[in-house]
């Protein structure tokens, strides 16, 4: 295995690094003025970010299979992650590069699966972040972490679907700017086969029967893009808004997961330098009983800890970036599984240690301590909880047992 970046890579890693240092870190007292007190979002020099990392190359980084007609630089998953690292120290950071969830992962199912007319309205301006996307398969009524018990019901009824259902914990719903939805459901409930019963459907954000009902706080934070509660009530769609083939919804939702936690994981490998680096720094600054806190032992300790976790945690993800770019997806599950279990464990971790080096000011908005500790904890909860991933895990394990010794 060769975790060498390109010089492709290395190139924009400086160039991503640069431009937030000069254009995206210097507004962020703006952002949290305008969004978090002002209530107003998205801000407005949004854009203008976003026009200007366009222009400098900096946008959809993350399709390694982007067309030459199609606006972006196209990174490998290893080339990519690295950049997504960097993007990661800022909450607010990657969409300035087209590069934020859920939109990325739904460019990648229409980049897989739509047909030419879909890719045109939808795919075409998700690509020229012009709009927004919500991917909704969560529900509140069934444990979602199996997709199966997934019960939103899309029948076909002459020429259209009918969608009816509840989803919750969908991001970007509260957006002004989402005008899409993939909705998750199930098409063939009496299908013997449990894989086969979903469909994905393209469903526009001004559907009659299309409800945002609320955007509940996580952990006491309002996100003002949402993760929020939707109601699906007898929403119509012509047929042609299927996704795919119908009976092709759980392999989608697999496809669209793998890179995506990647991103996921990088992102958060960026939060646990971050608060790596202000532990240090605070303890260089602040002394008791005599001695600057980095002599102490216990925080001694606790910046060792960090930096080994951190280095085991990024080597574990670029080689599964490296098995996804080789191998595909499917090759890279067992690690795809890993990474979803290490990498926001040790983000807590860190965090929490980091917080406690500032006594007081770590419990405060302050500092950006209590985002990262609360980004972490949501992580070990989205995209699939950890207790499915690690029973993913003991049975790669046990099976590869099993059939070393001829069971």
């Amino acid at each position: 295995m060769d975790f060498e970046f390109s010089e492709k890579s290395r190139h924009m890693q400086t160039a991503v690094r640069q431009f937030i240092a000069e254009h995206v870190a210097p507004r962020q007292t703006d952002y949290e003025r305008v969004v978090e007190h002002e209530g107003v979002f998205p801000p407005p020099f949004l854009e203008d970010l976003k026009a200007k990392a366009r222009t400098e190359g900096l946008w959809n980084l993350f399709l390694p299979g982007l067309k030459p007609d199609e606006p972006g630089t196209a990174l490998s998953n290893l080339d990519y992650a690295p950049c997504a690292e960097i993007m990661g120290r800022i909450d607010w950071a990657s969409e300035v590069f087209n590069c934020s969830a859920p939109d990325t992962g739904n460019m990648e199912l229409l980049h897989l699966a739509a047909t030419p007319a879909q890719k045109e309205r939808w795919l075409k301006p998700l690509l020229d972040g012009k709009i927004r996307s919500s991917f909704a398969m969560t529900e509140p009524d069934v444990a979602s972490s199996d997709a199966t018990n997934i019960r939103t019901s899309i029948k076909r009824e002459g020429n259209e679907w009918v969608i009816e259902g509840r989803k919750w914990f969908i991001t970007n719903a509260a957006d002004p700017r989402t005008k899409l939805f993939i909705v998750m459901g199930q098409t063939s409930p009496d299908r013997s086969e449990a894989h086969r019963r979903q469909s994905m459907i393209l469903v526009p954000a001004d559907s009659p029967g299309l409800r945002v009902l609320r955007n509940p706080p996580v952990m006491h934070q309002v996100h003002p893009n949402g993760h929020c509660e939707v109601l699906f009530d007898k929403v119509r769609v012509p047929l042609d808004s299927l996704l795919g083939e119908e009976g092709g919804g759980f392999a989608l939702a697999q496809a669209r997961l793998g890179p995506g936690r990647i991103h996921h994981c990088m992102r958060a490998i960026g939060c646990a330098e971050l608060a790596l680096e202000l532990m240090i720094e605070r303890s260089l600054e602040r002394r008791t009983f005599g001695q600057a806190l980095h002599e102490h032992g216990t925080i001694r300790e606790w910046i060792a800890l960090s930096r080994i976790e951190i280095e085991q945690a990024r080597l574990l993800v670029l080689k599964t970036a490296w098995l996804i770019d080789r191998h595909g997806t499917k090759a890279a599950r067992r690690e795809v599984s890993l990474i979803k279990v290490i990498v926001p464990r040790i983000e807590v971790a860190i965090a929490n240690r980091a917080m406690q080096v500032f006594g007081a000011k770590g419990l405060t908005q302050d500092t950006p301590l209590p985002d990262i500790w609360t980004h972490g904890r949501y992580l070990q909860i989205v995209d699939g909880p950890d207790e499915v991933h690690l029973r993913s895990i003991a049975r790669a394990e046990v099976r590869a047992m099993q059939k070393a010794r001829g069971l």
